[in-house]
C-alpha cells in the first residue's frame, strides 16, 4: 500500500519522510538514479511502507518550485535573517537571495536579528522603502519573536542568512529545538557555520520551518537564470516595464529608461538599484549555450 508524505531530511542517502501514519526512514528507488531525479527535502512524495518504522520512496510529486543550494523544495516564504552587527550584513547578499526567492514565486521575509545590541534601522528602510515585510527581533531578550511566530504561521519557511546573524539562535527563541549555535568570531566577525544539512521543523503554531546552510550557499548563478530574467525579480521594477524609450531596455543607465528615472526621483532605493546592476553584470558572463544547458 502507498502512502503520500513530506521528506522533512535527507541525509547519507536516507530520507525521512512524514505521514499521517507517522515518520518513515526511506531508501529511493533506482529509477530515480535513472531517471536523473533527485527527491529534495520538502518534497511530497508517495512511499511505500516496508514494516518497522521504514519504507520505499516510490514517487516525487509535482513541485511548486526547488532550490539547488540549498536542495530544498516546495517554499512558500524565504525568511532573510540578516544583522546590523557582528557580523553587518551586506545589501547585496539579501538582495541576491531576494531575487532568487522571487523567481521562483517565493515570498521573501527579511528578519533583522541582535536588533538589542544595535538599533541601526539601516537595513528596515531599504527594504521596507521596496515593498518586503521586515520584522526587528532579537533572539536574547525574544523581542519581536511572537511577530515573526505569526508571519511563519500556515507556510513552509525556508530560513537563510550569512554566518554569524543567528539563524539556529532565533529558531531556538521560536520553539526551543536547542540546535547547535557557534560564537562570533571577534577577529572575523563571523560566525562558525553550524547547519550542515536541510531539514524541515515544525512550529508548535503548525508553521513549517527549514534551517538551510547560509549566504555562501548561493553565492553560484545557476539560482538566478538568464540576464534578461532578472528585471522580474526586482518588485519595484515591475510597474515600469514596459515603459521605457527601447524594447529591449536592460535598466543600466540608458536613455529614456523608467527604472533610471524613478531612481533619480528617489522611488528606488540606490542600494537596491546598485545590486541589480551588479548581478547583471554577472549573468551577463553566462553564454546563451550554458543556461540552455542547465
Amino acid at each position: 500500500m502507498s502512502i503520500e508524505g513530506v521528506i522533512m531530511k535527507a541525509l547519507s542517502g536516507f530520507y525521512y519522510v512524514l505521514t499521517d501514519g507517522g515518520s518513515l526512514e526511506c531508501r529511493a528507488r533506482g529509477k530515480f538514479r535513472l531517471d536523473k531525479v533527485s527527491p529534495l527535502v520538502g518534497d511530497r512524495v508517495v512511499v511505500s511502507p516496508t514494516g518497522e518504522g521504514k519504507g520505499v520512496l516510490e514517487k516525487v510529486l509535482p513541485r511548486r518550485n526547488s532550490f539547488i543550494r540549498p536542495a530544498v523544495a516546495n517554499i512558500d516564504q524565504m525568511v532573510i535573517v540578516a544583522s546590523e552587527t557582528i557580523p553587518v550584513t551586506d545589501p547585496f547578499l539579501i538582495d541576491r537571495i531576494i531575487a532568487i526567492a522571487e523567481l521562483r514565486s517565493c515570498e521573501p521575509l527579511i528578519v533583522i536579528n541582535k536588533c538589542d545590541i544595535s538599533e541601526d534601522i539601516r537595513l528596515k528602510d531599504i527594504y521596507s522603502k521596496a515593498g518586503f515585510k521586515t520584522l526587528m527581533v532579537s533572539a536574547v531578550t525574544g523581542l519581536g519573536i511572537d511577530s515573526l511566530a505569526d508571519a511563519l504561521k500556515g507556510k513552509v519557511n525556508a530560513f537563510t542568512g550569512n554566518s554569524g546573524v543567528g539563524k539556529s539562535s532565533i529558531l531556538n527563541a521560536l520553539n526551543d529545538f536547542r540546535i547547535e549555535t557557534g560564537e562570533v568570531s571577534s577577529k572575523l566577525g563571523r560566525g562558525r557555520h553550524t547547519t550542515r544539512h536541510v531539514e524541515l521543523y515544525t512550529l508548535n503554531n503548525g508553521a513549517v520551518i527549514a534551517d538551510t546552510p547560509g549566504f555562501a550557499a548561493f553565492d553560484s548563478n545557476e539560482e538566478l537564470g538568464g540576464k534578461n530574467d532578472l528585471q522580474f525579480a526586482f518588485r519595484e521594477f515591475r510597474p515600469l516595464l514596459g515603459n521605457c524609450q527601447y524594447r529591449d531596455c536592460a535598466h543600466i543607465r540608458e536613455q529614456g529608461c523608467a527604472v533610471v528615472k524613478a531612481l533619480s526621483e528617489g522611488k528606488i532605493c540606490e542600494s537596491r538599484y546598485s545590486s541589480y546592476v551588479r548581478l547583471y553584470e554577472q549573468l551577463k558572463q553566462i553564454k546563451d549555450w550554458e543556461l540552455k544547458k542547465k
